[in-house]
């Protein structure tokens, strides 16, 4: 690998194409963002009993996240220490009170450590026993939840979890508020989507709001179309046409609709859909928060202005609809996203079921929005594998932004700071393997 120089791959207002192409980067970002960063596991709700399991990927490392006997979430590399073996082989299911391996039966209990070896007297005068660590399962270095959001870390060094996210926490915040009793649960449905792009094009989809009213026209004038109508004729339309109506929003309200970008690449995308209608349900649950949190607080957890908060360099989270997208790379040009809907505890119905139309028509494989952002992803990874330019820009309303206490606000909704905010946080990450002395 050539030695790498950053300032020939990011700069200030544009970054080289090859941050999204090259192989030997895409390793470097495994190995220093995605495997030593807070990375998302999953919600404690998908592991309620002892033995409840969950498997994942941080970065290229398998992993499963379990409930153990004294009720503990641990997270520990999906590998038996005898001959590599995965020990789930399921994506998520109950393994008793511990783990066995496929192959040779080495059996393990759920905090990782060795419980038992077959025909063990076979491994007298080795360095093989069962009191050796090397025996027994590798824990995640470091592991923490915030409202039930469980990460997980492969470095022993590095922020705290609550110093990771920083301002960007308030997503969970706000997701758990809108709950009359704080609480959410994972629904067991999660849609999966391999996109065939690098990673960053997500990421910096997610808070762009200049491309919704061209990427998404069709869908959202064609919606508009029929909310209209239904308006004119019947005196209301179902909100889940404002869903997709709001994708056509003209440039200018697109222009008006904050960004506020964080350390560390997270960022937020303020409030632009409205989604707080009148109706006989809403009007219920909004009467059941401010009876559990008293007016004044209960109207500020419903009026917060917020529609996606992204956690670099994995997670987009909607929390006003309970929504989480949580990205797992697999090579420069393949990206699994899952999607994932929660449940807001002790709310009516009606409000579940609201949310969950948005997680199917907005965030679902089968969605026409869903479809017309993988489409341009997938042609801009092909177009950065050309030889037609080899820098990617982000001009955007460069040195309009204003920056206040290390915090970037945007004063035009469709700037591009998001994206240099990102690429700031990937400078920092590749500078500190680059060269060791360097702060992440």
């Amino acid at each position: 690998m050539q030695p790498i120089v950053l300032e020939n791959l990011v700069q200030p207002d544009r970054v080289h194409k090859s941050v999204y192409t090259d192989q030997a980067l895409f390793d470097l970002e495994m190995e220093h963002i995605f495997e030593k960063a807070w990375v998302y596991c999953g919600h404690e709700s998908q592991v309620k009993e002892v033995g409840d399991y969950f498997t994942m990927q941080i970065g290229r490392q398998p992993m499963v996240m379990v409930r153990d006997v004294d009720r503990s979430v641990r997270v520990l590399y999906n590998r038996c220490p005898h001959r590599g073996v995965e020990l789930c082989g399921n994506q998520s299911g109950n393994t008793g009170k511990g783990f066995v391996c496929s192959y040779h039966a080495w059996s393990f209990h759920l905090n990782g450590k060795v419980k038992a070896i077959p025909l063990v007297k076979g491994y007298d005068g080795t360095r093989m026993h069962t009191d050796d660590a090397d025996c027994s399962m590798v824990p995640a270095a470091r592991v923490d939840s915030y409202r039930g959001f469980v990460f997980a870390s492969l470095s022993k060094e590095g922020p705290s979890l609550v110093d990771f996210l920083g301002e960007a926490k308030i997503a969970f915040d706000d997701m758990c508020d809108r709950s009359p009793v704080g609480e959410v649960e994972a629904v067991p449905v999660c849609h999966r989507v391999v996109q065939h792009s690098n990673w960053k094009f997500f990421m910096e989809n997610q808070l762009d709001a200049l491309h919704p009213s061209v990427t998404h026209q069709s869908t959202g004038v064609s919606a508009r179309r029929v909310e209209q109508r239904l308006k004119k004729d019947t005196g209301s339309a179902p909100l889940f046409f404002h869903y997709l109506s709001t994708f056509a929003s003209s440039f200018d309200q697109w222009d008006s609709v904050q960004t506020v970008n964080f350390k560390y690449g997270h960022g937020i995308l303020k409030a632009y859909m409205g989604l707080r209608p009148t109706d006989p349900d809403t009007v219920e649950y909004e009467a059941l928060i401010k009876q559990a949190y008293g007016e004044e607080k209960g109207e500020e957890y419903l009026s917060r202005s917020i529609h996606h908060v992204l956690i670099y360099p994995y997670l987009s989270v909607q929390s006003p609809l309970q929504q989480l997208r949580c990205l797992r790379p697999m090579a420069p040009n393949k990206t699994l996203s899952e999607i994932w809907h929660f449940r807001l505890k002790g709310v009516p119905e009606a409000i579940y079921e609201r949310s969950l139309w948005y997680f199917n028509l907005v965030n679902s494989p089968a969605t026409m929005i869903n479809a017309d952002d993988l489409e341009n992803w997938t042609k801009g990874q092909l177009g950065l594998e050309s030889k037609g330019g080899e820098w990617v820009s982000f001009h955007r309303n460069y040195g309009g932004d204003t920056e206040k206490d290390g915090v970037l606000y945007s004063n035009n909704g469709t700037s591009e700071v998001v994206m240099r905010n990102q690429f700031k946080a990937w400078e920092s990450y590749i500078r500190a393997a680059i060269q060791p002395t360097a702060k992440a």
